[in-house]
Formats: structure tokens, sequence, C-alpha cells
């Protein structure tokens, strides 16, 4: 199988976190607004979903994940649909995995080198609490990454 063939099953997959109206106002907010200020993921926070979105779809010979605006998108999904508890359980996620990667003596998980960023991720993929902040901060995103990809136009 195919890694775009896998990802196209796993975004229709993850569809069902938000109905297809929500992907396409959510879409609608950022194209409406293309420069407008972060609502949710400030600073840090934007730069890392930028930096993990960019590792779950990176550019190949097709657009990546950040080429399409996934960071926007996921700004205005986290900013207006999540309720304050989901919100802040899913920024208290980033910033565990953004602490996880300045372990590495990095300043950032974009500044990690490619083995550290693997071994990283890896641990995201198998983590060993699912509760964990991190984990359900990792699996929200790659769901709102590949959902937000597949229906970007």
């Amino acid at each position: 199988m195919e890694r775009r063939d896998l990802l196209r099953a796993l975004g229709a997959a993850a569809a069902f976190t938000l109905m297809p109206r929500d992907a396409k106002a959510a879409w609608e907010t950022v194209s409406g607004a293309p420069h407008a200020p972060p609502r949710a993921l400030f600073d840090e926070r934007s730069a890392l979903v930028t930096s993990l979105a960019d590792a779950i779809i990176p550019r190949t010979d097709s657009p990546g994940a950040t080429d399409v605006g996934v960071t926007a998108f996921i700004d205005v999904i986290v900013a207006e649909y999540y309720n304050d508890d989901e919100r802040a359980v899913f920024l208290a996620g980033l910033d565990a995995i953004g602490a996880r990667a300045k372990l590495t003596g990095a300043a950032s998980f974009s500044e990690m080198t490619p083995e550290a960023r693997t071994a990283l991720l890896d641990s995201l993929d198998r983590p060993v609490d699912r509760q964990a902040p991190e984990a359900r901060a990792w699996s929200r995103l790659k769901g709102l990454v590949i959902h937000g990809y597949f229906t970007s136009e």
C-alpha cells in the first residue's frame, strides 16, 4: 500500500471526528482570512504543529500538509470547534510534546536531529500510557492533519 493511500484511509477514519460541513466551514474561515493571527496555536505551539504536520505528511512530488495550510485549519478547529476542556487537554499535550523535544537538547522539535525526531515520533506512536497528555494530543493531531489535508482544496 502506498503511503498516500494509507493516509487517505486514515483520513477517512478521522472524518468521523469532524462532520464534513465543519471541515468545509473551517477551511472557509482559513481562506476568508489567510493571514489572520492565530486563535489557539500561538508561537511555539504553532511552530510545533507545523513541524509535526510536515513530519506526518511531508512534501514529496505532491504538496505536504503545511503547503495546503493545515496549521491554520487546525488552529480554527481547536479555537472554534473544541470546547474549553478539549482545547486545554490538546494544548497541554502539545506542550508536553514540545517539552519532550527540548529534553533532547534541541531548542524545538524542528531543530532536533532527524534521528531524534524519528525516535520521538516512534515513542508517540507507541506510548506506554495512551492517556498521557502527549499521547492523546499526538493521536488527535494526526487525525486533524490527515483530515485537514484531505479536505483541503
